[in-house]
C-alpha cells in the first residue's frame, strides 16, 4: 500500500521545524544546508517524455513500447528509493548516498540516461529537455549527489539487459499449406516483434512459467460457442451490436500503453502521490504490463493461433459441426499482426489493473479514447472487475478475440502483477 503524503509532508515538518529550533537557541547563524528536492512532478514528467522518446520518436508498436516504458519506469523507481527508502531497489545499487541528495535531480538523470542509451537518435531532444530542467536546480551537494545516484541507477539497469536478447532474430514458420487452427497473417502483415516472448522479463525470473493450457480445441463445443459470439458480434456489417457497445468497442482500440500511462499521471496528480509512491506506481504498474506481455507472447509463439477472420472464413476446414463458415466476414477493426492467444491487449491491461489494484487498495483509473468519432472518449473505473469486463467485451466485439484468449490473457496479467508488485512493496527503513 502507499504511504500517505500528508504524513510524509508532516514528518517533513517536524523535521525542518527541529532544525530551526536548535538553530535559534545557539544564537549564532549557521550556513545554509541544501535542502533535498523531492518534487514528484518529476517522475510524471519524465513519463511523458519517455513516451514521446520511445513510442513517438522510435515508432516502437505498443507492446515493445511497454518494455521501454518499464525499463525507464525501474530506473527511476531504483535511484527514488536509494535516497528516500520506502522501497528496496529492484537491481543492486552503491550504498545510500549523503542524507542531502535530490531524490528529483536522480529520478531524472536515471530516465535520461536510460532513454539515450537505448534511442541514440533522440539524444539531442533528450539532452535538451534534461539540459533545460537542471539548469533551475542550483549546486549544491544535492545535485551532486543526485546525479551520481541517477546515473548508478541507470547503468545497473543497462548493465542487467545486456545479452537480453531484444530484437533477436526470431521468426515463426508455417508449412506452405497451414493447417486448420494455424495462424496465417491477415492483411496487417506477419508476427510483430516474435522475440518479445523470448526477451529477458524485467523483474519476474521466468515467462514460462506463466503459460495457460492452450486455446479450446477445434472440436469443442466451447470453441464453436466463441466462434459464433464473434461471428454474430465483431463484424465490421451486420453485427447484433448496439450502438453503445460499437463505441465500447471503439474505445478500447486505441492505443492501450497511450491510454494507461496518460491515466496514470492524472491518477497520481489528484491523489498528490510524493516521488517515492509515484515512482513506485509507474515502476511496479509498467514492469507488470510488460512481463505480461513478456508471457503473452512466448504464448502466442508457442500455440500460433488463428484469427477470428480466419476461423470463420474457413469454418468449413475446423472439423466442428456447430460453426458455419462465411469467407466474406470481416472484423470491426483489422487484426492485429500476431497470433490470436491469448490476447495481448489482456494481459497488459491485467496486469495494470492488478498492479494498481494491489497498490492503492482497488483502481481509480479515468481513461482516454483519442478515437475519431466517440461518443463517450472518458471511462472512470474504480473497479477492476468492471474495467476488465469492459477490455474483454471490446476486443470481442472488435471481432479480433475469441473470450478463451481474453480469460487465459487476463489470468497471465493478474498473476505477473502478483509476482512484480512484491518487489516494489514499501518497506520500513
Amino acid at each position: 500500500m502507499v504511504r500517505t503524503p500528508t504524513a510524509f509532508r508532516r514528518s517533513g515538518f517536524i523535521v525542518v521545524a527541529a532544525l530551526l529550533l536548535s538553530t535559534m537557541s545557539v544564537g549564532v547563524a549557521q550556513p545554509a544546508v541544501p535542502r533535498a528536492t523531492r518534487d514528484p512532478g518529476v517522475v510524471l514528467s519524465w513519463n511523458s517524455i519517455a513516451f514521446r522518446t520511445i513510442s513517438v520518436e522510435g515508432q516502437k508498436p505498443p507492446p515493445v513500447a511497454q518494455l521501454y516504458l518499464a525499463l525507464v519506469s525501474t530506473a527511476v523507481y531504483n535511484a527514488v528509493v536509494t535516497i528516500e527508502g520506502g522501497g528496496a531497489p529492484t537491481l543492486r545499487q552503491p550504498p545510500r548516498p549523503h542524507g542531502h541528495a535530490s531524490s528529483d535531480v536522480a529520478a531524472a538523470t536515471a530516465a535520461h540516461d536510460v532513454l539515450v542509451q537505448y534511442f541514440p537518435a533522440s539524444k539531442p531532444a533528450v539532452d535538451s529537455d534534461y539540459n533545460a530542467w537542471l539548469a533551475d536546480v542550483p549546486n549544491s551537494v544535492g545535485r551532486a549527489q543526485g546525479l551520481r545516484v541517477g546515473r548508478d541507477a541507470a547503468a545497473a539497469l543497462i548493465a542487467s539487459r545486456v545479452g537480453d536478447r531484444r530484437d533477436a532474430p526470431i521468426t515463426l514458420s508455417r508449412p506452405p499449406a497451414p493447417p486448420p487452427g494455424m495462424w496465417v497473417p491477415t492483411a496487417s502483415g506477419e508476427f510483430l516483434a516474435p522475440w518479445l516472448g523470448f526477451t529477458r522479463p524485467v523483474v519476474i525470473t521466468s515467462a514460462a512459467r506463466f503459460g495457460r493450457e492452450g486455446p479450446d480445441v477445434l472440436t469443442s463445443a466451447a470453441y464453436a460457442a466463441d466462434v459464433e459470439e464473434v461471428q454474430t458480434m465483431g463484424a465490421a456489417t451486420g453485427s447484433r451490436r448496439s450502438a453503445a457497445q460499437t463505441d465500447l468497442a471503439l474505445f478500447f482500440s486505441d492505443n492501450p500503453v497511450r491510454q494507461y500511462q496518460d491515466a496514470m499521471r492524472d491518477l497520481a496528480t489528484r491523489r498528490a502521490l510524493d516521488i517515492v509512491d509515484t515512482a513506485r506506481m509507474f515502476g511496479a504498474v509498467n514492469a507488470a504490463g510488460a512481463d505480461a506481455l513478456i508471457a503473452c507472447w512466448r504464448e502466442k509463439y508457442t500455440h500460433d493461433y488463428w484469427r477470428p477472420e480466419t476461423a470463420i472464413q474457413r469454418a468449413d476446414t475446423d472439423g466442428n459441426p456447430a460453426t458455419t463458415p462465411d469467407p466474406a466476414w470481416t472484423p470491426l477493426r483489422p487484426s492485429p499482426p500476431y497470433p490470436e492467444y491469448p490476447s495481448g491487449h489482456a494481459c497488459v491491461s491485467a496486469g495494470t489493473a492488478h498492479a494498481l489494484a494491489e497498490l492503492f487498495g482497488r483502481v481509480d483509473l479515468t481513461i482516454e479514447s483519442t478515437v475519431p468519432g466517440l461518443v463517450v472518449t472518458t471511462r472512470h473505473y474504480s473497479s477492476e472487475r468492471v474495467w476488465l469486463n469492459d477490455v474483454t467485451n471490446a476486443r470481442i466485439w472488435l471481432g479480433i478475440h475469441f473470450r478463451d484468449a481474453m480469460d487465459d490473457g487476463l489470468r497471465i496479467g493478474r498473476e505477473v502483477a502478483d509476482a512484480v508488485e512484491g518487489r516494489f512493496r514499501e518497506t520500513g527503513d
